[in-house]
Order: C-alpha cells, then structure tokens, then sequence
C-alpha cells in the first residue's frame, strides 16, 4: 500500500534554510510527476512546486528564486530546498503525484518566526 512520507519540517527564523524530504513506502517516486504542496491555516491547500519524471520543474511565483524541487532517482526520493524563508512559508508541506493525486501523508510542519 502507497504510504507518502514526508519529512525536514520545522520551526526556522526569517531568512533561513530548510530541506524537506518525500518518500514513499513500499513504493518508488521515480516513475511520476512530483509536486510539493502547502496548506497554511484556514487556507486551501496550493501547490508550490513540481518536478516532472524527466526532471523540469516549476514554481509558484512566490517561491521562485527560493525553492528548488529535485529528485533522486536511485533514492526514490523528492527534495525541496526552501531558502530565504518568509513567515508566509509558514505551512503543513506535503508531496503527492500532481497529475493523478495519491492519498496524503501527514505531512511536515515548517513553522517561520522569530
């Protein structure tokens, strides 16, 4: 059974740096379209960043410049860079195939403040 597991979240000031990690159990990434997602507090969730199997990849206009979305194909794993973070980044971060969504993970907490 696909189990999506997300990880690298956490309380980080202005400015600062996280990598998140997506794996998924039982399973290889490697195959499918990757995109990293965020739902903030009383807001829908939004993508932010997307990876194809060939390895292009696309930003939201808010992170552009300060994400970057790659991918590890002999891990199986998905990353995403975040730097110069904003407290507006503040979010629950989750991966899935964003062409033909699995079920969610829990997700990783990324909590900006000072």
């Amino acid at each position: 059974q696909l189990q999506l597991v997300e990880s690298g979240g956490g309380l980080v000031q202005p400015g600062g740096s996280l990598r998140l990690s997506c794996a998924a159990s039982g399973f290889t990434l490697d195959y499918y379209p990757i995109g990293w997602f965020r739902q903030a507090p009383g807001k829908q969730r939004e993508l932010v960043a997307r990876i194809t199997t060939d390895k292009e990849t696309d930003y939201l206009d808010s992170v552009k410049g300060r994400f970057t979305i790659s991918r590890d194909n002999i891990k199986g794993a998905v990353y995403l860079q975040m730097d110069s973070l904003k407290p507006d980044d503040t979010a629950v971060y989750y991966c899935n195939n964003y062409a033909d969504t699995w079920s969610w993970g829990q997700g990783t907490q990324v909590t900006v403040s000072s």
